[in-house]
Order: C-alpha cells, then sequence, then structure tokens
C-alpha cells in the first residue's frame, strides 16, 4: 500500500471530518431537538444522502456482490424493492409522523396504546441495535478496510490483531460523529460521503466492464448476456436467496419497516425542515435505490465473468476492486467505504442513544432533568455502548462462517412485530393497547418457533407475511369485541409545517414504474435467458 494511496484515504476522511465540523460548529447541541433531530432543519438532499448512506454498508457491497456472484440478480430485491416502500412511506406513514412531533417512533405508541406498549418496542429496538447491527456493521467494515489495506503486513501483526485494530479506529471516529457531533453532524457527513460513494460505487462496474470487454463497456455487458445470461435474472425461483413470490408477502413489510418504521432511518426524515421536503428526501431516495444493483450486485457478476467460478464468494468484490482500480484512487475508495462504514455505525448509535435518553432515562430515571441533563446522559451512555460494540465486534470472527445470513432472519424477532401494530395503530381509532401487546407476544413467539425449533421448507419472509395478515386480523377482532373507551385522535402538535410536496403522486408513480422497468429489464423479458 503506497503513500499516495495512504495520503488520498486520510485527505478525503479529513476533508468529510472538516466540513461537516464547519457546517455543523453554529448548531445548538443544547435541547432534544437539536441534539437528536438536528434542529427539525434538513432538507431534501441531506435527508436522502442520508438515508443512502446509514443504509449502505460494507455487509451490503461485499455481501450482495457475493451473492451475485454465486447466484443471481434475485437479491436485487432488497435494494429495487424499497423504492415502493420509500414511496409508501412518503405518503402515509411521514405526514403522521410529522403531524404527531414525534422524535422516536414508540412516541406514537405510548398516544396511540400506552407507555408500556411505548417501552416494550423501545426494548425490541434496543436489543437489535445493541447486539444485532453495532457489532457486525464494525466486524464488517474491519475485514474489508483490512483486506484493503493490508494492515497485517502493514503493521506486522496477525489477521486477529489487525481486526481488533480496524475495529476499534472505526468504533472511535464513528462515536465522536455520533455522540459528540448530534444527528446534522451524522447526516451531514453522510451526504458527502453519499457523493463519493455513488462516484466511487460506479466506477467499479463501470472500469469492471471495460476489462471484461476489452476497453469497450458495451463488449463487456455483452460478453455477461453470452456468457452468463442467467446470472442477469432477478426473478428468482425458490431456490434462489431471493424468490419473486417474496416481494408480495415479507419482502415488502420488511422494507416498509425499515424505511418506515427503523429509528436509526427514520430519524432523518423526522428531522425534516418540513414535510414537503421530507417527502421530497424519500422520493429521491426511491430513484437512488433503483442503482443499487449496479454496484451491489453487477460487480459479482463481472468478477465471475473475469475470474470464473473458483473464488470464495465473499472474495470476489475486493478481489474485482483490487483488479480494476488505478493504484492512485484506492485511497480515495477505501475513504468513501471508510465513510459508508461510519454511516452506518454512527446512525445505529446516535438513534440507540436517543431511544436510551428520551425512553428510558427521562421517563424512568429523571423524570425532572432538564434538556441539557438528557443529552448528557445520553452521551454517557453512547460510550459505553460503543465500547460494548467494539469490545463485541472481534469475536464474530469466531463464530461460524455463514453467520451474516443470519442477520435478516435474527431482524424478523422485531421488525414486522413492530410494524404490524404501528400500521394498524395508525388505521383505527379504537384497538386497544392489549391488542398490540398479545399480537407482539403471538407474532414473536411463532416466528421463534417457526426459526428455531420447526423448519417446516417455508421462506423466512413468508411467514412474517402471513404472521402479518394473522395479528393483524386478531388486533381488529379485538379491537371489535373489546375496544378502548374512545377514539384516538391524532394531535397536529405544530412541530413542523405540514403542507404536501405537490409534486408527490406523480413522481411517487414514476419510482414505482421505474422499478418494475428495472425488473422487466433483468429478466427473460429483458437481457436474462
Amino acid at each position: 500500500m503506497g503513500l499516495l494511496t495512504i495520503g488520498s484515504f486520510l485527505f478525503f476522511t479529513g476533508l468529510v471530518a472538516i466540513v461537516s465540523y464547519l457546517l455543523t460548529r453554529k448548531e445548538k447541541l443544547d435541547s432534544q431537538d437539536g441534539y437528536f433531530l438536528g434542529g427539525r432543519s434538513l432538507g431534501a438532499w441531506v435527508i436522502a444522502g442520508s438515508l443512502m448512506l446509514t443504509n449502505l454498508s460494507t455487509e451490503q457491497l461485499v455481501g450482495l456482490n457475493a451473492q451475485g456472484y454465486s447466484d443471481n440478480m434475485s437479491v436485487m430485491g432488497w435494494e429495487v424493492g424499497s423504492a415502493i416502500a420509500l414511496v409508501l412511506v412518503a405518503f402515509f406513514l411521514l405526514p403522521r409522523y410529522l403531524k404527531g412531533g414525534i422524535t422516536t417512533i414508540p412516541d406514537f405508541l405510548e398516544e396511540r396504546f400506552d407507555s408500556s406498549t411505548k417501552q416494550i418496542v423501545t426494548l425490541l429496538f434496543l436489543f437489535g441495535y445493541i447486539l444485532n447491527l453495532l457489532p457486525p456493521i464494525l466486524y464488517s467494515g474491519a475485514t474489508v478496510l483490512s483486506g484493503l489495506f493490508n494492515v497485517p503486513e502493514m503493521l506486522g501483526v496477525d489477521y486477529a490483531t489487525s481486526i481488533w485494530i480496524m475495529v476499534w479506529a472505526i468504533g472511535i471516529v464513528g462515536s465522536i460523529y455520533a455522540i459528540f457531533g448530534g444527528l446534522k453532524a451524522v447526516a451531514i457527513s453522510d451526504s458527502i460521503n453519499g457523493v463519493g460513494l455513488l462516484f466511487g460505487g460506479l466506477l467499479i462496474p463501470i472500469l469492471g466492464l471495460m476489462a471484461l470487454g476489452d476497453g469497450s463497456m458495451t463488449d463487456g455487458f455483452q460478453r455477461i448476456v453470452e456468457q452468463s445470461p442467467e446470472k442477469l435474472n432477478a426473478i428468482g425461483t425458490e431456490r434462489d436467496p431471493v424468490p419473486f413470490s417474496t416481494m408480495f408477502t415479507g419482502m415488502l413489510l420488511v422494507n416498509l419497516f425499515y424505511w418506515g418504521t427503523a429509528q436509526h432511518i427514520m430519524q432523518r426524515a423526522l428531522a425534516a425542515k418540513n414535510l414537503r421536503e421530507g417527502q421530497k428526501g424519500l422520493v429521491i431516495a426511491a430513484f437512488l435505490k433503483l442503482l443499487g444493483p449496479v454496484f451491489l450486485i453487477v460487480p459479482g457478476i463481472i468478477a465471475f465473468n473475469i475470474f470464473g467460478p473458483g473464488l470464495e464468494p465473499m472474495e470476489a468484490y475486493p478481489r474485482l476492486v483490487n483488479h480494476v482500480l488505478p493504484t492512485p484512487l484506492v485511497g480515495l475508495f477505501a475513504a468513501v467505504l471508510f465513510g459508508a462504514i461510519l454511516s452506518s455505525f454512527n446512525s445505529a448509535l446516535n438513534s440507540t442513544v436517543t431511544l436510551y435518553a428520551l425512553n428510558i432515562y427521562k421517563p424512568y430515571i429523571n423524570r425532572k432533568a432538564n434538556d441539557a441533563k438528557v443529552i448528557r446522559n445520553g452521551k454517557i451512555v453512547g460510550i459505553f455502548l460503543a465500547v460494548f460494540a467494539m469490545t463485541v465486534a472481534p469475536l464474530i470472527q469466531f463464530v461460524p462462517q455463514g453467520f451474516f445470513q443470519y442477520l435478516q432472519i435474527v431482524n424478523g424477532f422485531y421488525n414486522v412485530p413492530i410494524l404490524t401494530i404501528v400500521i394498524v395503530g395508525y388505521l383505527t381509532k379504537r384497538v386497544p393497547a392489549i391488542a398490540a401487546k398479545i399480537s407482539l407476544a403471538l407474532f414473536i413467539s411463532v416466528y421463534a418457533v417457526t426459526q428455531l425449533i420447526w423448519d417446516g421448507g417455508v421462506h423466512f419472509l413468508h411467514i412474517l407475511g402471513v404472521l402479518f395478515v394473522v395479528c393483524s386480523g386478531l388486533m381488529l377482532l379485538i379491537g371489535k369485541l373489546w375496544p378502548r373507551d374512545t377514539d384516538f385522535v391524532l394531535e397536529d402538535k405544530k412541530a413542523v409545517d405540514l403542507t404536501p410536496w405537490k409534486l408527490l403522486y406523480p413522481m411517487g408513480f414514476a419510482a414505482v414504474v421505474a422499478m418494475i422497468v428495472v425488473y422487466v429489464m433483468f429478466s427473460a423479458a429483458g437481457f436474462a435467458r
């Protein structure tokens, strides 16, 4: 690894930090809205950029390209399928969130049901973030950067030690953004890194196709069509990682939860300066997600056609990067990857601190605490959580191979169960709190049986879809038989201007049509055979 590569990495990383500091140094971080929601001042492009970077991580860059290398384009359901979810969130959920003036998603559940429902959901979120999000982000990022910089050789240490070093390097920098900069610093750095990731991510398949086509992108793509057209098929069968049928069941629900209910994602839209900017940011993100397969899956297919089938799938993307990227640009690309890793980590950490400070510390530990004290205690807990994640993350290397394929399955223990009670809560007025608690208990327990005890050969996304319908129906039945005493009315807290974006419906419709076009292109009717 040359000095030019290291220098370009440090330059871009430092530039992002300096720009983020200059743009946020005058922000007031002594109030809840200022620290946790960036003063409710984020514009559409910052929201869209931050959403994209928070979502993207090395797990996707390496993991999805690995599945493109070993399987086909069916895994693009996680990316392209997000477009319709983002549009639905802009149409339905965001206006209600901003009208209620909430800071965390569980805030609504307290108003709609009761405080115990809010706390149950808060604990489910914290469980997912602390155990199933923060450590894997650090570990996957450390493995990629360690390999890209060849840290063991550069520092003269073994592989395990290099992982510890990179985990703590990523964790410390990410913690500074998340704990001491507040949400706006996170969002600004996300947006800058987002530009770099978009250009850098798109550069890899461009250079890969040129390498495959002896200097011609068109010839390179034609070679894929001729040699491995089956890999360009996004209409997955039951034998593929993502069967196309799941797009209409659990996949849609998981994407709806992720983009419309997950705290570390939705917190960006909750920080919008008004409803118009929030809706616009979500729709922009929907269009950007349609580009995802180009740099998250296609490079894996290119690697298959360049190197053949003999690689370990997880090696496909790093191998392609080193093969096609000019040495001076490796450092810049590593800096962009570093930014993507930081974004995922500091966003999850910031949201974890938000959930703890506002939903546990303030109501149960110190009800009389002012904003400054709530924020100070949140920062202290954030430091402990960061240290915990940095301590646990390197231990993941000792978990048997295949650990990451279970992350989405484990997320099913809390994502769609929470989405179910949020959706029913907004759509009904008389369903009582007990219905939400019964739904959560039934959903989680039955899902646990299907994943841990009984294997019926049914895809976990289909199981999530079935349970969503069953538990929603159960809540409606309880609401019919034992309704709450009064109708729920969503109060307008006057937090922001609620004038909707006038182009929401035509642009939202255009995003859905574009999603369908992408699927047609990557099917037997398009490039696949």
